[in-house]
């Protein structure tokens, strides 16, 4: 009898037990937050090598993966249209900068100067899988009633429109139509008397996670910082921390930087400085007392700026702690490019002799006493910009390293073991396939009545469980400036003063900053690069044009500029 009753449990328990699998709570969904730096520098933070206090981001990295082989575009919407894509700019519809397209590109598919509908937002993709998305902070896709915030998936949005503005009021960056205009859902909006653009944000993307989702939902959360995108400004209490840092100028931090990014781990032992700035301004011991303390000033704000980004970062984990749900948020912080380097006399058209130099003088107030402070209007400038690139050379808008190689960070630690240096070549279109693999969400063919392209990116989660993903080619393009990366291989072609005007060649292992162009030892592989360039430029749909503007082009330092040669004859 016994036995019997044995046997009768032996098929009901497990019976029961699949009876009772139907209704078991299924896995929660993983959240996703982004966090985006605006032209923030490789070295800049403490995980990458730099003297900034940045504890949080250290916290971060500690806990997950430094990514130090990662990847974005030379400049700020171009990178930003490839992270929520998983595209090419090319494709998405940023080109090249809304801002600065040509005549022979304007009509052209993928230079719309906004994001097209031949491809699909994260957001957008992961709305059927029951997400809410929320993103606070810079949009810079477009703001036509069909490609902002709103009308591209999210669910709540609080966006700076524009590349950039003041981060204490509503200044604007350049003179004339280029105002700061700011959508809250997809309306204009206006902003609170009591403003920071990092502290606002943050509160903002907080106040849409506690309010404007259901119980358990999971979420999609960008958060966008202007910081540090000039003009440079940042709280009193933080401009103070700084005070009387700086004063040992440019080549000290780039060496002190260097030497904690090896002892890190974030560079190869035996890497050196590329600065190719080194002979064409002067150095920190050939300036003027008055300038050495201008530049330490503008440094000082910078590092403000990043700091106070670095404690805003700190609230979003609390937050998110508090609620239980920091495990199970994956979360990737990243800068779009490299630091800025532009000043006012390289900023407007070909026709300002001075570019907006005099506009500014007469809009601002920049007196010693107000930098970086609400009114004033501060940039980082080319030595300083080359300094945040260390050992990389050149910076923002640049197809050089020290333009696309960003400081990357990614925490989630079901899948991410703490404390790793990842050193995968990794780029930002990878983001959305990644998150795909991690959500099982998937990305339609066709999306409101249109085909979609095929995304570029792929999913790096399995170099996490220790696989290499295989060899690819990567394809960069802007403004006439090329670049290919593939295995240890990088072809670039800038036109002088930043490059040959021809193809270079860099071993990326052996030659991490790009020191040794050995396009003459090498012509083999320099045609086999340049054949792939192609291939890219023709899948991606790369329209090349004549440049017409100064900015990305003229670098200056107080009264001495460099610029190409066609550039000086545009403006003559």
């Amino acid at each position: 009898m016994v036995t019997k009753k044995l046997a009768l449990a032996a098929v009901f328990i497990p019976t029961l037990l699949s009876s009772l699998s139907v209704y078991a709570t299924p896995a929660k969904q993983p959240n996703v937050l982004v966090i985006v730096a605006d032209d923030l520098g490789f070295s800049d933070i403490q995980p990458f090598g730099g003297e900034i206090s940045t504890p949080n981001l250290k916290k971060l990295a500690s806990e997950g993966a430094v990514l130090s082989n990662f990847h974005a575009g030379p400049t700020c919407s171009v990178t930003r249209s490839m992270l929520l894509t998983g595209n090419d700019s090319h494709q998405a519809g940023l080109g090249s900068m809304a801002e600065f397209l040509q005549p022979e590109q304007k009509d052209k598919s993928g230079y719309e100067g906004h994001l097209n509908h031949r491809v699909m937002t994260l957001a957008e993709i992961l709305k059927p899988e029951g997400y809410a998305s929320f993103v606070t902070g810079k949009w810079h896709l477009g703001a036509t009633e069909d490609s902002h915030a709103k009308a591209r998936g999210f669910d709540r949005s609080f966006t700076l429109m524009p590349g950039g503005a003041a981060h204490m009021d509503a200044s604007q960056m350049f003179p004339g139509n280029y105002k700061a205009r700011y959508f809250e859902d997809g309306k204009e909006t206006t902003l609170p008397t009591k403003f920071y653009s990092s502290d606002f944000f943050t509160t903002k993307m907080i106040s849409y996670l506690t309010h404007d989702r259901k119980k358990d939902q999971p979420f999609f959360g960008y958060l966008a910082f202007t910081a540090p995108h000039w003009p440079l400004q940042a709280p009193d209490e933080y401009l103070k921390k700084y005070e009387g840092h700086y004063q040992e100028g440019y080549e000290k931090i780039r060496e002190t930087r260097l030497k904690r990014m090896i002892e890190l781990g974030i560079v190869p032992k035996g890497t050196k400085i590329n600065n190719p700035l080194m002979d064409v301004f002067p150095t920190w011991d050939k300036l003027t007392p008055a300038q050495q303390q201008d530049q330490s000033k503008t440094m000082q704000i910078y590092a403000a700026m990043i700091d106070n980004m670095d404690h805003n970062i700190g609230r979003m984990i609390d937050y998110l702690k508090s609620t239980g749900e920091l495990d199970n948020t994956l979360i990737l912080f990243m800068s779009d490019n490299g630091a800025e380097s532009s000043t006012p006399e390289s900023l407007g058209t070909t026709e300002d002799k001075n570019g907006i130099r005099e506009w500014v003088d007469t809009t601002f107030n920049n007196t010693f006493e107000n930098m970086g402070k609400k009114g004033s209007y501060v940039t980082l400038g080319p030595q300083w910009a080359q300094v945040a690139s260390t050992p990389l050379p050149y910076f923002k808008s640049m197809l050089s390293n020290g333009g696309i190689h960003v400081p990357a960070i990614m925490r989630y630690p079901s899948q991410i073991k703490a404390g790793q240096i990842q050193a995968e070549t990794i780029h930002v279109m990878d983001f959305v396939p990644t998150v795909l693999e991690l959500t099982q969400a998937k990305r339609p063919t066709h999306f409101n009545g249109q085909a979609l392209l095929n995304m570029e990116g792929r999913s790096f989660l399995p170099v996490f469980k220790g696989k290499t993903l295989p060899e690819r080619a990567l394809g960069w393009e802007f403004n006439t400036r090329r670049a290919l990366y593939k295995g240890d291989w990088a072809v670039q072609r800038q036109a002088a003063p930043y490059g040959t005007g021809e193809w270079e060649l860099y071993n990326r292992k052996l030659d991490p900053s790009y020191l040794h162009n050995l396009a003459a030892q090498h012509p083999d592989k320099i045609q086999e690069l340049s054949q792939e360039w192609q291939k890219y430029a023709q899948r991606v749909g790369v329209v090349e044009a004549p440049v017409r503007y100064k900015y990305g082009q003229m670098n200056c330092f107080y009264d001495q500029c460099i610029q190409p040669e066609f550039l000086k004859t545009l403006s003559e």
